[in-house]
């Protein structure tokens, strides 16, 4: 039975669609959404429809971008003989809010994950491998995630771009600052060994 007609059951069910989001949480964004002073649902509704026609992978990195190419990408400040790869615009977002990276991006848009029927094909590996043979790269830097996909990804780009001649990083992955070590997992106990430094 529909309790609140059609328009409101509607947008349940949009909103129910977007990862993250339960029924419950839908509910209470659409009725959020409908509370709204109008002009403030327009802003929105205009803001989705914009950012949907706009927003284009960048020809360069393929960073989500409204301008190609992206600003990291088109920035002269940037070292163009770095690249670091990561899994997602959020990943390359976290990197730059540290302000110590001054090299450039390759976004995948994903990790190889044979279980989720996620394969290298589906990925922006083939982008990548054009650029390596376009561009005068000196290292890349494999910054996915620390889980088996992450791995695996590293694993099988490792094995494509070693062969070029071009150094191949990894970042290390260790111990949270403030952890207890005796909580910290083997896999990222290994890892911070593994990315152990000089003092």
């Amino acid at each position: 039975m529909n309790l609140y007609g059609n328009p409101i059951a509607s947008l349940i069910e949009q909103l129910s669609k977007l990862p993250g989001i339960g029924g419950k949480s839908a509910q209470r964004l659409a009725f959020y959404i409908i509370n709204m002073p109008e002009e403030n649902a327009k802003a929105l509704a205009e803001s989705i429809i914009n950012a949907k026609k706009n927003v284009k992978y960048c020809s360069v990195c393929c960073n989500l971008t409204d301008t190609d190419p992206c600003p990291v990408c088109s920035s002269v400040k940037r070292n163009k003989n770095v690249i670091m790869v990561v899994e997602d615009p959020r990943d390359m977002a976290a990197y730059e809010k540290t302000k110590e990276y001054t090299g450039v991006y390759h976004v995948l848009h994903g990790a190889i994950s044979p279980i989720n029927g996620v394969t290298p094909s589906d990925l922006k590996i083939k982008e990548l491998i054009k650029r390596l043979g376009d561009e005068n790269i000196d290292e890349i830097i494999i910054a996915t995630n620390p889980n088996v996909e992450g791995e695996a990804t590293a694993m099988y780009l490792s094995r494509l771009i070693k062969p070029l001649g071009i150094t191949v990083s990894r970042i290390a992955h260790g111990v949270p600052v403030g952890g207890d070590i005796e909580y910290v997992d083997e896999v990222t106990l290994m890892r911070a060994l593994e990315g152990r430094r000089p003092m």
